[in-house]
């Protein structure tokens, strides 16, 4: 068994199987199913079980999940949608009321929807699991119960949240390495074993939450399945076939800015500031209206056709960037990908939203909340609008890669918020258009686009402010040149450039990298 964690990030193994996840203990655990005989599913629920424990500051049970899963022989991925909906008390009138014009951030429980992540991994495991769920989960609930060492970046935050009710499993996180226990998140994953989705929804967790919800959430709310199989978004770019999620989650965007890039003459040359330019304008025309087009339901036909994107494509110019009113930024979320010795693959993507998501846990279990519920619009009548047993807007957006033969090339997924797509068509340009090795693409500078006027977290979305393109310092030299000479205005810092994770398929072996951004990441094979 082989880990790598050094710059590129990157090797190549011939058989066997690849986990690339944020977190160096959580890949392990996925290689430990690989290598007892599991398959690509076992491998990724054990390592988001995993993550779930030893990330509360990205992701966790009380977040939301995606995935998207190839199975050999089969050219068309199944795909999860497991993104919880709005309680039956969700009322808008009554946030106006309160003077709220975007949903709350932080601290208000009406930002919460019932979350999916549990609801997830049971629909993955009925369907595709081949090794026992208590097998799987053994690793979470070991460093749940026994503990684990806090990674620097959770050392780094976990004061923010220490003195919360329910946060004081954190107060152990002192330095790097520090020993942290979660005993209640390991009761809450031995009532899964015990009583299934019941043990969760129903059980401790579920009763907490409906006493923090006062009338948020019901006894039905929370009975109500939430995992749903989908069928994708596909769309062929660079003799390739790209797959998604469809809305509510926009990965459609990694797609239609994937197919404008394609038709437009990129350089060779990834350090040429032309490559930079057009394929900022690319996500910026695939993405200026997300904030009318993008709703649970949304008609998915319409938003991926020639006929919508030619236009969008033919409007860019090489030489100048497009007066277009819209704007974008990132979050708090975790992105893994697995692939087995039978070349079946996942892409799968779990997050709180934003951190510790809604800065609210379940105080029995200790169970961080998310805030996907930041998603919904308070404009009536928007067809996002926050409301009952709706499911927000989501920035959560995983990719598959197959070949035109159906067989899989590649699964890729990256956090950041509402730069997801545009982190992964940097990706996806480099590997299949430039024919870049994963790794080297991995640890190449990256741009994402910010709004100007400061707005930041997710609400960037919904503002009509001057679009500013942030630039890595790593980005070449001549991108910032290039791109002010375009009319873009650039700002170069450092920032939320995403954690992303990609395995490749190249014949007889695998190419994988993990985010070289996710300091404790992993690109573990054997």
């Amino acid at each position: 068994m082989v880990s790598l964690r050094t710059a590129p990030f990157m090797s190549r193994y011939a058989g066997h199987g690849m986990v690339c996840a944020v977190d160096h203990l959580a890949a392990q655990a996925g290689l430990v199913m690989l290598r007892a005989g599991g398959n690509a599913v076992d491998a990724a629920i054990a390592t988001s079980a995993v993550l779930a424990v030893t990330t509360q500051h990205m992701c966790g049970l009380g977040g939301d999940l995606f995935a998207l899963v190839h199975r050999p022989g089969d050219s068309t991925p199944a795909v999860l949608n497991s993104s919880g909906r709005a309680g039956s008390g969700a009322d808008p009138d009554r946030l106006r009321a309160d003077g709220h014009h975007a949903m709350p951030m932080s601290g208000d429980i009406r930002s919460v929807t019932t979350p999916g992540c549990v609801d997830g991994w049971l629909a993955l495991h009925e369907r595709f699991g081949s090794l026992p769920l208590a097998d799987i989960l053994a690793p979470a609930i070991g460093y749940a119960a026994d503990g684990f060492p806090a990674a620097p970046y959770l050392a780094w935050v976990a004061s923010m949240v220490a003195d919360l009710p329910g946060g004081e499993d954190f107060k152990a996180a002192t330095q790097p390495g520090a020993i942290v226990r979660r005993p209640g998140v390991a009761r809450a994953l031995r009532d899964v074993l015990g009583k299934g989705r019941d043990g969760f929804y129903g059980g401790e967790f579920g009763a907490g939450l409906l006493r923090l919800g006062s009338g948020l959430f019901t006894d039905a709310d929370l009975a109500r399945d939430i995992a749903e199989w989908v069928e994708p978004l596909s769309l062929d770019v660079w003799g390739r076939r790209l797959h998604t999620v469809p809305p509510n989650s926009q990965g459609y965007l990694t797609l239609g800015s994937s197919w404008i890039a394609a038709g437009l003459p990129l350089p060779a040359d990834t350090d040429d500031s032309a490559w930079a330019h057009l394929t900022v304008e690319a996500a910026r025309q695939a993405a200026w209206d997300r904030v009318d087009v993008l709703y649970d339901g949304a008609d998915v036909a319409t938003l991926l056709t020639p006929e919508r994107l030619s236009p969008r494509r033919d409007a860019i110019d090489p030489d100048k960037a497009a007066a277009l009113g819209d704007s974008y930024r990132g979050g708090g979320t975790i992105a893994l990908c697995t692939v087995d010795e039978n070349r079946m693959g996942v892409s799968l993507i779990q997050s709180n939203a934003a951190g510790f998501g809604a800065n609210i846990a379940e105080p029995s279990t200790g169970i961080f909340l998310h805030n996907r519920g930041i998603g919904f619009s308070l404009e009536p009548g928007h067809p996002a609008e926050f409301a009952p047993g709706r499911r927000p807007p989501h920035t959560l957006s995983p990719a598959l890669v197959t070949t035109p033969d159906g067989d899989l090339d590649m699964v890729i997924a990256t956090m950041g918020g509402d730069s997801q797509p545009q982190v992964l068509l940097q990706l996806l340009a480099r590997i299949l258009g430039a024919g870049e090795q994963v790794g080297d693409a991995m640890a190449a500078g990256r741009w994402v686009l910010g709004a100007a006027d400061g707005g930041g977290g997710f609400s960037t979305w919904n503002q009509r402010g001057a679009v500013q393109v942030e630039l890595e310092p790593a980005t070449p030299p001549q991108w910032a040149d290039g791109l002010r000479a375009r009319g873009h205005d650039i700002v170069v810092r450092d920032g939320n450039y995403g954690h992303a994770h990609a395995i490749a398929v190249r014949g007889d072996h695998l190419e994988g990298a993990s985010d070289p951004r996710a300091l404790s990441g992993d690109a573990a094979a054997y």
